[in-house]
């Protein structure tokens, strides 16, 4: 769980790379490394002996790909997937040589060759890719690994099924194929029959190609059943403490905790317009606290929702800013709170699924528009 111990990494950096000191941040991200190495244990429980991946996808969900990665290695990972080549060659070069990491969404055509200088594997999601990536092994002199991807029914990334069964099985020679793999769209709907619509046309695909390990599994999907562990399952969201069974009780830590600090404070008389537009006007006398944390850091500008202090729920009047939030402090004694204090706008009082609920969206696009301007402590290391 996620704790106020100063447990922090010797350098603290934010997304974009640039390091950010706690006094000079106007905000605090804390990350807990630990909750993290806990659900990737929780769900190595759940899939009974089957691999588990870990999907580090826009820098690790926004938390940071490669502190992320250190700490799945120690609990005995050693497949990490990524969504662009990009994110491949700076994870590469955090890690070194040692795990497999796969690109899901494939190489743009041309860049074939950087792939293999940097070990990485694409996910191969076209008959163009396969023959790009059959080319690249020729050149190289030695067969090359990659994941083949079957569309099973989400219409997005992965071959369509007229692909696969036109492939011969000339199309193959140099590939070394590590996995064939699809991907569920409805998998947080365990009752939707998209799911086993899904898995049996992915049975068929995959008897198609030339026999590999096989991956269905996202993380919600892992908690469909063991039908569709197959060989390696891929959890991104729940690693990161999404509830992965949207309804029910999350089965994950929490992971983050983000905490603003308070720029001003103010009181106002009746009547007073708020924020731009005036969209609020105070309806009696309140104290005010204006928050360094707005849409420049990735706080929706339609999430109408609160911040916490020692329990105290201060909602947001007037609308979000670039840079800062109005809070109603009425709630608290004179003078409790004050310029430098923290309020907790992600936490024990509010988790990424609340927060996610109030702007209308879903707690993935919550982490990982977490912008680069906090201080981001690390815990659990």
């Amino acid at each position: 769980m996620i704790s106020d111990a100063k447990e922090s990494l010797p350098q603290t950096v934010a997304a974009s790379g640039s390091t950010v000191s706690e006094a000079a941040a106007g905000a605090i991200l804390t990350i807990d490394l630990g909750a993290i190495r806990e659900n990737y244990r929780r769900l190595k429980a759940r899939l009974a002996g089957v691999r588990c991946a870990g999907v580090l996808k826009a820098d690790g969900y926004g938390l940071g790909a490669a502190q992320v990665a250190s700490a799945l290695i120690k609990e005995g990972c050693d497949i990490f997937f990524v969504a662009l080549l990009g994110e491949g060659i700076a994870l590469r070069r955090a890690l070194g040589a040692g795990p497999d990491i796969f690109v899901l969404n494939g190489l743009p055509p041309g860049s074939e060759s950087e792939a293999v200088a940097a070990g990485l594997h694409p996910v191969v999601n076209s008959a163009a890719q396969l023959k790009a990536w059959h080319e690249s092994a020729r050149a190289a002199g030695r067969k090359l690994p990659a994941a083949i991807q079957v569309d099973s029914g989400m219409s997005r990334l992965g071959m369509p099924p007229a692909e696969v069964e036109a492939l011969t099985k000339d199309a193959f020679d140099g590939v070394d194929i590590r996995l064939v793999m699809s991907h569920l769209a409805c998998a947080d709907e365990p009752a939707n029959p998209a799911n086993e619509a899904q898995r049996l046309a992915f049975e068929r695909l995959r008897g198609m190609l030339p026999k590999a390990p096989a991956s269905l599994a996202n993380s919600s999907g892992i908690f469909l059943g063991s039908s569709y562990h197959y060989d390696l399952a891929r959890p991104g969201a729940a690693l990161y403490g999404i509830n992965p069974t949207p309804g029910e009780t999350n089965p994950m830590l929490p992971v983050v905790r983000l905490q603003a600090k308070v720029a001003q404070t103010r009181s106002v008389e009746e009547g007073a317009g708020i924020g731009y537009g005036h969209t609020y006007r105070a309806r009696g006398p309140l104290r005010l606290a204006t928050i360094s944390l707005g849409y420049a850091d990735g706080w929706h500008r339609r999430a109408a929702s609160a911040a916490w202090f020692e329990g105290v729920r201060l909602p947001f009047v007037g609308r979000v800013s670039m840079d800062s939030i109005i809070l109603d402090i009425s709630a608290l004694p004179a003078g409790r709170l004050g310029e430098g204090n923290l309020v907790e706008l992600i936490g024990p009082s509010q988790t990424v699924d609340d927060a996610a609920g109030h702007a209308g969206t879903i707690g993935y696009e919550i982490l990982t528009s977490l912008g680069a301007r906090f201080h981001r402590r690390y815990v659990g290391a």
